[in-house]
């Protein structure tokens, strides 16, 4: 359950509480209050007609909160509110919590334990903008929604609380009342500005490379460092969503494959594969490429088996004196398509758990799906890639 305020430009001004709620019906959220002047309405009729500066009172998920929020264009009423003059700050508090106010303002989901110090408290109790700089959102209680004001409302065991804040000051929020932060998952309100730099930003990148301005790594690094700007992703988010490991893994291959072909050691796997494998056949070898990348992609990362069958790929066109291109875009198709493992890929990790999968079921669709890459794959290079 949570409050929203309607504002002036809100396409949900002027309607019927019955047609908003039949505009919402999708999204599983109702609305089962109402505070117009200051004055509670519960239960409202269906024919009552939303006004401007109404307060809603809604129960909904949070995705689907998130979805009418971005359609109607109402905002949450914590967000908008100002806190009561018995809850204002003195000066020393606000310095104090200066540190803890600043940073990235997330949203996070918090479950109320039975031993928690919040039981039987509300937000006003908990001073939670002044003392943690905190807003309560949202709160979900089993059996019957609680019908008092978010800001009155007395906690209970076992009560969900959409908190938003910075990242810090919820965890020290959550440690000091003995709450459980629910599993980590995306709670963001859309907000359509932001998408539309995101965007701009986007699509700016991609042009800059399309027309040569800038070579590709240069462009999207330019379009990160935009971002970063326009604060469309917090800087921090930036720098968790980056995948070190690959990072790593990538650095410690390149070299090697920078010595494969320095050494002369591609060369030799080239042409033991186009003499022995092959039999000196352009299109066997073209297949053997692309099945040795797709069998290496399921094994160890994609970008690292492209990075060292690249060099052995080129010295197997040079062996054979034919086109460089076809045999790259085989590595190319073969290191996307980790499809046997589920180690392979991210994403096939990711359904594992989840799925209750085991190691040997990816294979049971894998397979015939790489065949099925393998038989559209090599038709296609020979025509839009000749040898």
């Amino acid at each position: 359950m949570t409050e929203v305020r309607v504002p002036d430009d809100s396409k949900a001004v002027g309607l019927t509480l019955r047609a908003f709620e039949s505009e919402i019906a999708d999204s599983d959220a109702q609305v089962i209050g109402m505070v117009r002047n200051d004055v509670r309405i519960t239960a409202p009729h269906g024919r009552r007609r939303i006004h401007a500066g109404d307060i809603l009172v809604m129960e909904a998920d949070v995705e689907a909160l998130a979805e009418t929020l971005s359609v109607f264009g109402i905002t949450l009423e914590e967000q908008k509110s100002s806190a009561p003059q018995a809850d204002k700050p003195d000066k020393p508090e606000d310095d104090s919590g200066k540190s803890k106010r600043d940073g990235d303002v997330v949203l996070r989901e918090l479950a109320v334990l039975p031993a928690s110090s919040i039981v039987g408290r509300s937000a006003r109790d908990l001073r939670l903008r002044t003392r943690y700089g905190l807003n309560l959102l949202a709160v979900a209680r089993a059996g019957h929604p609680p019908r008092a004001r978010l800001r009155m409302l007395k906690l209970k065991s076992g009560d969900l609380l959409m908190m938003q804040g910075p990242a810090e000051a919820l965890s020290d929020f959550a440690n000091e009342t003995g709450c459980v932060p629910l599993g980590a998952r995306d709670l963001r309100i859309p907000d359509k500005r932001m998408a539309l730099i995101a965007g701009a930003i986007m699509l700016a990148s991609v042009a800059i490379v399309s027309f040569g301005l800038l070579p590709a790594a240069a462009a999207f690094t330019l379009g990160v460092v935009a971002t970063m700007v326009f604060r469309t992703v917090p800087p921090r988010s930036i720098y968790t969503a980056i995948d070190w490991p690959v990072i790593v893994l990538l650095g410690a291959l390149i070299p090697v494959a920078g010595a494969l072909q320095s050494t002369g050691a591609a060369d030799v796997l080239a042409q033991f594969l186009v003499g022995t494998v092959a039999q000196g056949n352009a299109v066997a070898a073209l297949t053997v490429v692309l099945i040795t990348t797709m069998f290496l992609s399921d094994v160890m990362n994609n970008a690292a088996t492209a990075a060292v069958l690249c060099p052995i790929a080129i010295g197997i066109a040079a062996t054979l004196g034919v086109n460089p291109d076809s045999f790259l875009m085989a590595v190319a198709i073969g290191a996307s398509c980790a499809f046997l493992t589920p180690i392979g890929h991210q994403n096939n990790t990711l359904i594992l758990g989840p799925g209750g999968f085991g190691f040997g079921d990816y294979w049971r669709l894998g397979l015939p799906l790489e065949l099925v890459v393998v038989a559209v794959s090599l038709p296609l290079l020979l025509v839009v890639w000749p040898l």
